[in-house]
């Protein structure tokens, strides 16, 4: 394999740098994608049950990825057999003088996105008794919602890729990306020793980003691990059909001093995801496997939201998984320039929201590693260049 050249190689098996092996490979590409833990693992951001889909954000750059994304995730599961994406409604809530709410609302109106503005007791009547906001909250209810069951996800896009011609390696963890002596392509070096050549590179390993593109070219991205966790909470007894996807019940965001967010029941039966969208620094090589942030809130939060419906006392499963966040929560999806110019493209800091937008994602950055531009998507949010007007970097 040393001694083979690969069109493209892909540094890092999460979702993102599945797909992007999917939609190099679906063009006939020799693919190679190298992952330093186990395929499938659970040290990064792409493990667990359930990811939520939406179209709302109060960034306005996100409606044309996200709207992208629902119709190729649906096209891809189709190829693959089996269902990834699952439909529901999304219910956005806050305090009426937030501006995270009125920007949701804002949005939905700049993309004549059908949604309903609701007072306390319309949102009692709308979900039937199951969601409480205060009087003086507002929610913001729309068809466009949904979960999307990650490790199934992760391994769909490999499988194809596969099916595709894609080689696989894992157990290789990447220390270094040098340009080819003859100035064409690029040389990747495992910590074994191992040497990859390819003609182009695609960096897309999560939390490792800052410390793998600093080795490489001394550029070191604002990009921070930080470490969160999944929560489950027990519905109560008799209470549990209420909270089940397809039975009308959101995914659901909440904003105000605490960004909650959660799923209807789908991975655990009984159980209802609600988590806090934060956490704490960390060293990926050093996880601290810490507690969860602001379980306090949290616990208030789901005894008051819910009606009692479900046990607020303590969740009873964590999962921590881990953020690579970004001074904006912006992605990071560009080239990474310097002495390699367009040979290698990086796609990184998706701050704990870029799961729904990996299909698209997977085609970008495809596309700038194969033809050098991204047909039909404007990237100039995502580029290095805004950190170096900011940091100086």
């Amino acid at each position: 394999m040393e001694d083979s050249q690969f069109d493209v190689i892909i540094i890092g098996a999460g979702v993102m740098g599945s797909a992007t092996a999917y939609y190099a490979a679906k063009r006939g590409l020799r693919t190679l994608l190298l992952e330093q833990f186990d395929f499938l693992h659970h040290c990064g951001s792409s493990h667990g049950e359930s990811r939520t889909i939406r179209v709302t954000y109060t960034q306005k750059h996100y409606y044309p990825l996200v709207m992208e994304s629902y119709n190729l995730w649906q096209e891809v599961e189709a190829q693959v057999g089996y269902q990834v994406y699952f439909k529901a409604q999304h219910f956005d809530m806050g305090p009426s003088h937030d501006p995270t709410i009125r920007s949701v609302v804002d949005y939905c109106q700049t993309y004549a996105i059908p949604f309903q503005l609701l007072r306390r007791r319309q949102v009692a009547e709308k979900f039937a008794g199951r969601i409480d906001i205060p009087e003086d909250w507002v929610g913001v209810s729309n068809e466009y919602g949904g979960v999307i069951k990650p490790s199934k996800a992760v391994a769909m896009f490999q499988t194809l890729a596969y099916k595709n011609g894609a080689v696989f390696v894992d157990k290789t963890k990447v220390v270094d990306i040098k340009k080819n002596k003859n100035g064409e392509g690029v040389e990747v070096f495992s910590a074994s020793g191992k040497r990859f050549r390819g003609k182009k590179c695609v960096i897309t390993v999560g939390a490792w980003m800052q410390k793998l593109v600093k080795t490489v070219s001394g550029v070191e991205l604002p990009i921070v691990p930080v470490e969160t966790h999944v929560c489950y909470w027990r519905i109560k007894e008799g209470e549990e059909g209420k909270f089940e996807i397809g039975t009308g019940f959101p995914t659901f965001a909440s904003f105000g001093n605490t960004y909650i967010y959660g799923t209807p029941t789908l991975e655990f039966p009984g159980l209802i995801k609600v988590g806090v969208h934060g956490g704490n620094p960390c060293d990926p090589d050093k996880r601290p496997w810490g507690p969860a942030v602001m379980m306090e809130e949290l616990k208030k939060w789901v005894g008051e939201r819910f009606l009692g419906m479900v046990d607020s006392g303590e969740p009873v499963i964590k999962q921590s998984c881990m953020y690579s966040m970004t001074p904006d929560e912006d992605f990071v999806i560009d080239f990474l320039g310097g002495e390699f110019g367009k040979n290698v493209v990086i796609g990184g800091g998706f701050s704990g929201h870029g799961f729904k937008m990996a299909p698209v994602i997977g085609r970008i950055l495809s596309e700038l590693a194969i033809d050098g531009e991204a047909q039909g998507v404007d990237l100039k949010h995502f580029k290095i260049e805004r950190f170096r007007i900011t940091s100086k970097i």
